[in-house]
């Protein structure tokens, strides 16, 4: 298992779940379009829907590096191309792929409890995430509370974005199950640890 950024980020605060981004870069990037080439589509067009420039070449060069952390081409065609809910687990894996911080949340805390069947979430749970890593890590212990604070709110929204929780203020987790495009792409990729955070023990 590879993930490609193996320092802990915080650019997940501004970095999000970007499903809508991710299945525009992700298209473009199958159809064999350099970055310079894509942000130049995405600007000229406006096909984030951003009302500034300013934000479209930074978000979009995070999406690209997302899709190139999945390590899978039938990945990628599935983020561009697969239903919503099949796409938006390939999205949240992709972001496990790039981001360690995710990786993590996604493995040793949700992928925990849906190993032990023990499917509350709650304000506990994720605190007790980062407590952990700050006491671990220097670079986490550096980061100012309302970094923190967002962290959370976007680590809790990829829980939403991908049903596994029905909305912020819920603290029951969802048995969901993975899709065979994403499970078949995890497998190729040789990234076993990885399933247990949709769910999977097969």
């Amino acid at each position: 298992m590879v993930v490609a950024n193996r320092l802990y980020n915080s650019s997940l605060t501004s970095e999000q779940f970007l499903f809508y981004e991710m299945r525009i870069v992700s298209k473009q990037y199958l159809e064999g379009k350099s970055i310079d080439e894509i942000i130049k589509d995405i600007k000229a067009d406006n096909l984030f829907q951003y009302p500034t420039e300013r934000k479209m070449s930074r978000i979009a060069r995070a999406c690209q590096r997302r899709v190139l952390a999945l390590g899978n081409e039938n990945l990628i065609h599935e983020l561009a191309n697969a239903s919503v809910e099949v796409a938006k687990q390939v999205n949240l894996y992709a972001m496990m792929r790039y981001s360690r911080l995710v990786r993590e949340f996604m493995t040793d805390l949700i992928g925990e409890k849906y190993r032990q069947q023990e499917f509350s979430y709650t304000r506990k749970d994720i605190n007790g995430f980062f407590s952990r890593l700050q006491e671990q890590n220097d670079d986490v212990a550096a980061w100012s509370e309302q970094t923190v604070m967002k962290l959370k709110q976007v680590l809790t929204k990829c829980l939403i974005e991908t049903e596994m929780l029905d909305s912020i203020k819920d603290t029951t987790l969802n048995p969901i199950f993975i899709s065979e495009e994403l499970e078949t792409g995890i497998r190729e990729n040789n990234d076993l640890t990885a399933l247990a955070a949709f769910n999977c023990f097969r």
